[in-house]
């Protein structure tokens, strides 16, 4: 089974993807974080309470997900940490050579850009809760998934 190592996130080689979603240095307030996209006129935004399983209950992983038509956000909200994998597109399915897994910190959220392919949440040792928001009325335009060969993540230490 192939092996994915698991990087610390990065803004610059997350950007493909999407972008973080850091707490203001400054300002109390940071308007316009990341862009919030949906492209079919009429559906509704869905502020929705996620859990997410660690690690050992997650792998391997089986398969990608992709919003053809919404940004998708996700704020961490009891969570130290937790792993993201995406993939770039290879003409409407994910290309598994360019497979990522990020480490991202407990206090960093993230919003995919629309049609990126990313795998469910993962935390590392124990369960979690993220705020998520995206465009969805239920219908199959929604989520788009793909099954790929199982990967394994590679954690360090």
């Amino acid at each position: 089974m192939r092996l994915i190592p698991i990087v610390p996130i990065d803004a610059a080689r997350f950007a493909p993807f999407g972008s973080l979603l850091e707490a203001p240095d400054k300002d109390p307030r940071q308007d316009r974080a990341a862009a919030v996209v949906n492209t079919r006129p009429g559906v509704p935004a869905n502020l929705a309470l996620v859990r997410s399983e660690p690690y050992a209950t997650a792998m391997p992983l089986r398969r990608l997900e992709r919003h053809p038509h919404s940004s998708q956000a996700f704020l961490p909200l009891s969570v130290s940490a937790y792993v993201v994998v995406v993939a770039p597109d290879a003409g409407g399915v994910p290309d598994e050579a360019g497979l990522l897994a990020f480490l991202v910190p407990g206090g960093v959220g993230l919003s995919y850009h629309p049609n990126a392919w990313h795998a469910h949440m993962v935390t590392l040792d124990a369960p979690g809760v993220f705020a998520m928001l995206v465009h969805e009325d239920g219908s199959d335009g929604d989520c788009v998934f793909a099954r790929i060969a199982p990967v394994e993540l590679a954690r360090e230490g």
